[in-house]
């Protein structure tokens, strides 16, 4: 496993992160998570990316006990705060200073540590003055129950109001996390360069596209049985959106390239997202420990100027490209 410094700082992560939405809490068995874990833990994984909206927190429960054994400063564990969780009230969702203190300390019980590496704002919020957001989470770090800062889906605009705010009140924004893979690529145009300038680095979800990346979806066929696609419990709605011919043909086109590099696809993926020097990490999920085992051999490959012309070659124009996608809800959901 290779690490990279994120953002502007001294913090180092490794270069492919845990993550546990979709699954832990929801569509696998608490023990089959915890197995994942390990798989994440031997395989040389140290960063673990939650948030409290998983599985309306039951996530970073599952989560908490399956690293409560590891020493703590050997782990980074990142969480999140904005989607509506608990009761979800009129006051459990956004990013007023009333649920940011009252979801940093929820976390962290149910994480079971003292403090987050990490802690994110999920999206960002329309309803709640950027000042009162950015001088919670000041006060969150200087309370000492989260170490640095960042943010989910943010634009760049937002991203450059959002950290100059926080140098003025003493601390920094270090990382994004959005949405990036070969078919999804709305922020390399305005959100990388922004971020290269402020000193932020991309930790991405979805560098696989939700599965549709390793290629076990063909045109024309029914999803196989146990996939995402199959899932009733909101991994279909995820992927939906690329469940076309157009996307399934341009994906198989892939396969002989992974095939040359003696990669699979999956492998391929991840390895592309972090050919992007801005990007610090990408995210990794997993429902068996044996994927966990494979995906993490993405670590380390470099990709040389034919290949990612070849990839470009295959993929062609159903990567979706528009800036305009990189948005958090114009509205608090209810």
């Amino acid at each position: 496993m290779e690490f990279r410094y994120l953002g502007n700082s001294g913090f180092k992560i490794s270069e492919i992160t845990y993550g546990n939405w979709l699954t832990h809490g929801s569509q696998v068995e608490n023990d089959v998570a915890a197995k994942c874990v390990r798989a994440a833990l031997e395989a040389g994984i140290t960063t673990f990316d939650t948030a409290d909206a998983y599985a309306n927190t039951a996530a970073e429960v599952v989560l908490g006990d399956a690293l409560r054994h590891e020493p703590r400063a050997s782990v980074e564990i990142f969480t999140k705060v904005y989607w509506p969780t608990g009761r979800k009230q009129h006051n459990d969702v956004g990013l007023s200073r009333k649920h940011i203190f009252e979801s940093i300390d929820g976390s962290l019980k149910r994480l079971q540590t003292d403090y987050v590496d990490l802690y994110q704002a999920h999206r960002y919020d329309v309803e709640t003055p950027l000042e009162e957001t950015m001088q919670a989470f000041a006060d969150v770090v200087r309370a000492g129950k989260a170490l640095y800062i960042g943010v989910s889906e943010w634009n760049a605009d937002q991203l450059r109001a959002g950290s100059a705010l926080a140098k003025e009140l003493g601390f920094q924004l270090i990382s994004n996390q959005p949405q990036y893979s070969m078919l999804w690529r709305v922020i390399e145009q305005d959100v990388v360069p922004a971020s290269a300038e402020l000193g932020i680095s991309q930790i991405v979800w979805s560098p696989v596209a939700q599965g549709i990346l390793t290629g076990k979806y063909t045109p024309g066929a029914e999803a196989p049985a146990g996939s995402r696609a199959r899932d009733d419990k909101g991994g279909a709605d995820t992927v939906k959106g690329f469940m076309t011919d157009e996307v399934l043909t341009a994906v198989q086109g892939l396969a002989p390239i992974a095939d040359d590099l003696g990669l699979t696809m999956a492998q391929l993926a991840i390895a592309w997202v972090l050919q992007n020097e801005n990007v610090a990490s990408a995210i990794m999920g997993a429902s068996r420990p044996e994927q966990v085992a494979d995906n993490v051999k993405a670590s380390g490959v470099k990709l040389d100027a034919d290949v990612l012309s070849r990839i470009d070659g295959a993929i062609g124009a159903v990567a979706e490209r528009n800036p305009a996608k990189t948005s958090s809800p114009e509205k608090r959901p209810a």
